[in-house]
């Protein structure tokens, strides 16, 4: 891959087009033959894939490693990264690492605490934060690491960060634009956002972001919902999603679970599109039903 080539996620967003990206979490063991084939489901669908950093704070794959199969098998990553789990040091040279493999999308995360996880006696790390990490990655591109060293080559990714429009009070909302403003000037080019239920919620949310000038592109999460269990765990351990009570007992009462959560999902979509720049899904091992989404979305 050329060292100077931008990313397709990069060229369309910059280009004002819409695009579509999901989500795919590495295997918690050395078999890959289920992400591989996730993978043909998904490269002809979507302009890119988020590849997570230890997710929930359960053990899988490093995402580098999945990232540069991901490459190598011809479907965009794009790189998370978390601060939970690594120093200032591990960071850099994971971030550096990634560049050489090939990846030039990344997305900075806090990430989750590991209480949440399947690994609740290890000890966190979080040595700088997500707006932090931005700035070292910007440093890193200007050629030096973060205490001042020149770097050897200069990288360059097309830098992301995460916001939750649907924050649960009205302080908590207006902290996620201060801290997007703050990510912006730390070196952030595009968001993707958590799970969007409420479209009310997320048309208040773009209209404020127009209002404070913040000209960055954002990608809206959609959460495909496959029960009512799914539903309840994700409001009680997954810190910023709410799914809705009026999802829950759909999702319950439905024959077809798989047509429901589609149609929600379809719904949510056609709504919030003409104030986004792109849908991110997340399908936590539906992916064979992404195609089935796509084509229930008004794309005129």
């Amino acid at each position: 891959m050329n060292n100077e080539a931008v990313s397709n996620l990069e060229h369309k967003l910059k280009n004002g087009l819409f695009v579509f990206t999901s989500e795919l979490g590495p295997p918690n063991g050395v078999t890959i033959d289920d992400l591989k084939t996730k993978v043909q489901i998904l490269k002809e669908l979507v302009t890119a894939a988020n590849v997570s950093d230890l997710q929930g704070s359960n053990l899988s794959l490093n995402p580098v490693s999945v990232s540069h199969i991901l490459t190598d098998l011809g479907l965009e990553p794009v790189m998370q990264i978390t601060c939970r789990d690594r120093n200032r040091l591990a960071l850099q040279s994971d971030i550096l690492s990634a560049y050489v493999l090939g990846i030039r999308n990344i997305l900075c995360l806090t990430g989750d605490y590991v209480t949440i996880g399947n690994h609740p006696q290890a000890k966190p790390v979080f040595d700088l934060d997500s707006v932090t990490l931005l700035c070292v990655i910007k440093k890193l591109e200007d050629g030096f690491d973060m205490v001042g060293n020149e770097l050897k080559g200069k990288p360059h990714f097309f830098k992301g960060a995460a916001v939750n429009p649907e924050a649960d009070s009205k302080a908590s909302f207006e902290l996620q634009l201060i801290k997007m403003k703050k990510k912006v000037e730390c070196g952030a080019e595009f968001f993707q956002t958590m799970p969007v239920f409420n479209v009310d919620k997320f048309k208040v949310f773009t209209d404020r972001v127009k209002e404070l000038n913040i000209n960055v592109p954002i990608i809206a999460g959609i959460q495909l919902i496959k029960s009512e269990k799914m539903a309840n765990y994700l409001n009680k351990y997954i810190p910023g999603i709410c799914v809705p009570q009026w999802i829950t007992d759909k999702i319950a009462k439905a024959q077809n679970k798989v047509d429901m959560s589609i149609n929600i999902a379809a719904g949510i979509i056609n709504n919030i599109k003409p104030f986004c720049s792109g849908i991110h899904i997340g399908a936590q091992g539906w992916e064979q039903h992404i195609p089935a989404l796509i084509k229930n979305i008004d794309m005129e």
